[in-house]
């Protein structure tokens, strides 16, 4: 640049990361007044914790301000790099430290979902002894990733993405405080793109912002006078990549399928549209959602229509087959078919109930006259006798026993209320009478 203008090698990011709570952008209800956090920072008295949330919202800018304010030994793991070695010859540094009668170091490990059980294991017994204070930090549900030994030594917070609010903070922070960039003339026309792309992550923003302002310096004829106006298209010419913001093998990735899920089986088409296009944006596996499809169809739908399961099963198929970009269009076609049918659960709710009756009865025995009989044996100890074959009998149909005499008169199913499994009850009332009832009509 014609002004010799450089930026340094240390990123935006690191250059603002906070040191003090009073710095620290979000989570007001951890680090607030009154707040969890502070409290124990400020009384002096910290017990091992985990923090869950997010990329880019102050994990581990936590746990640094958290050590320097308690004036402790610090020790930090990356859990995609450490080893059960590194484990154990950290804590054995922690235990040396016992000898001077100085307070237990914090132990930072990030990304601790990473770990393996025998990794886990190996902080049980410091953590229990409080050897160390440990601080882990999570981007997935601790209640799937961390064994539970582990998690019930520690106290999970929760971090949320940051507001639009401290995201715009955060940019007037860098501007007027960055060492750096503070010397530019820069003005921010339009933030949407750059909030967007952030997804609430302090991270990517702040590096989105270095990008743009970097590459408008490239220019040769720049100067420090030079005003660098932010809009939304500058941002998206400048990233050129997706502004989806979509981890297909992380948290979002279970939310954003349960979303969708919930929404067909409350019968919105347009939500049921919404959340499939942020999966296909995302590049989740095609495959993935139709199963779920098929699922959601035998499940929610049911008996009220059937042809929903047909419907998914094919979706699944031509998925397979076409493949994207096609396949969006085969997918959105399905969605919105389940979605605005009639919805049953009556399968699903027969078929747990029954799964409930034969795990507290066992094995009960098959009533002689449903046996097989293929032997003169069978036929003489009465397998098969007294059998009562149903086509036989006016309607195709004869009252008669099917279940295991303990429970002969129990009933599994239940009929929607919907136009499909009405006529169903009514079917089922008028050939069962009084033996069996199920429902008014």
């Amino acid at each position: 640049m014609s002004t010799g203008f450089q930026f340094p090698n240390q990123p935006l990011a690191d250059r603002m990361r906070p040191v003090t709570l009073e710095d620290f952008i979000g989570q007001d209800h951890l680090v607030g007044p009154q707040a969890v956090i502070r409290k124990m920072v400020q009384s002096g008295s910290m017990s091992s914790f985990i923090l869950w949330g997010p990329p880019g919202v102050g994990k581990t800018t936590l746990a640094t301000i958290i050590s320097h304010k308690l004036d402790r030994p610090f020790y930090s793991l990356s859990a995609v790099q450490a080893g059960v070695k590194d484990v154990r010859e950290t804590i054995d540094k922690a235990k040396k430290l016992q000898f001077f009668n100085k307070p237990n170091p914090i132990l930072f490990i990030d990304e601790i979902h990473r770990f393996s059980k025998s990794q886990q294991d190996s902080l049980l017994g410091a953590v229990e002894q409080g050897i160390v204070t440990l601080i882990g930090a999570t981007t997935e549900n601790p209640s799937f990733e961390v064994i539970s030994p582990l998690l019930s030594r520690c106290q999970v917070y929760i971090l949320n993405a940051l507001s639009k609010e401290d995201l715009v903070d955060l940019l007037d922070r860098a501007l007027t405080k960055d060492a750096y960039l503070k010397k530019l003339s820069i003005g921010i026309e339009e933030n949407e793109a750059m909030l967007q792309y952030s997804g609430g992550d302090a991270r990517k923003l702040l590096n989105t912002l270095e990008v743009v302002v970097k590459s408008e310096c490239s220019d040769p004829d720049f100067t420090l006078e030079t005003p660098i106006i932010i809009t939304n298209d500058m941002v998206k010419e400048r990233l050129q990549e997706n502004m989806a913001i979509y981890d297909k093998n992380g948290e979002m990735h279970y939310d954003i399928i349960s979303a969708f899920i919930k929404c067909i089986r409350g019968s919105d088409p347009d939500a049921a549209v919404y959340w499939l296009a942020r999966m296909l944006e995302g590049g989740e596996d095609i495959k993935f959602i139709a199963r779920r499809l098929v699922i959601l169809a035998s499940e929610d739908i049911g008996l009220a229509n059937p042809n929903a399961l047909l419907m998914a099963t094919n979706c699944f198929q031509a998925t397979h087959m076409i493949g994207m970009p096609e396949a969006r269009i085969i997918l959105s076609e399905t969605a919105i078919y389940l979605a605005t049918s009639p919805k049953s659960n009556s399968a699903y709710a027969a078929i747990s109930k029954a799964i409930e009756t034969v795990r507290k009865t066992g094995n009960l025995p098959v009533p002689l006259h449903l046996r097989n009989a293929p032997t003169k044996l069978m036929k003489e100890i009465g397998y098969g006798e007294n059998y009562k074959y149903a086509h036989n009998y006016s309607d195709h149909f004869v009252q008669e026993y099917y279940l295991p005499d303990e429970i002969k008169e129990n009933q599994f199913y239940t009929p929607g209320r919907n136009a499909r499994e009405d006529e169903m009850r009514s079917r089922l009332n008028q050939l069962w009478k009084e033996m069996k009832s199920y429902g008014k009509e």
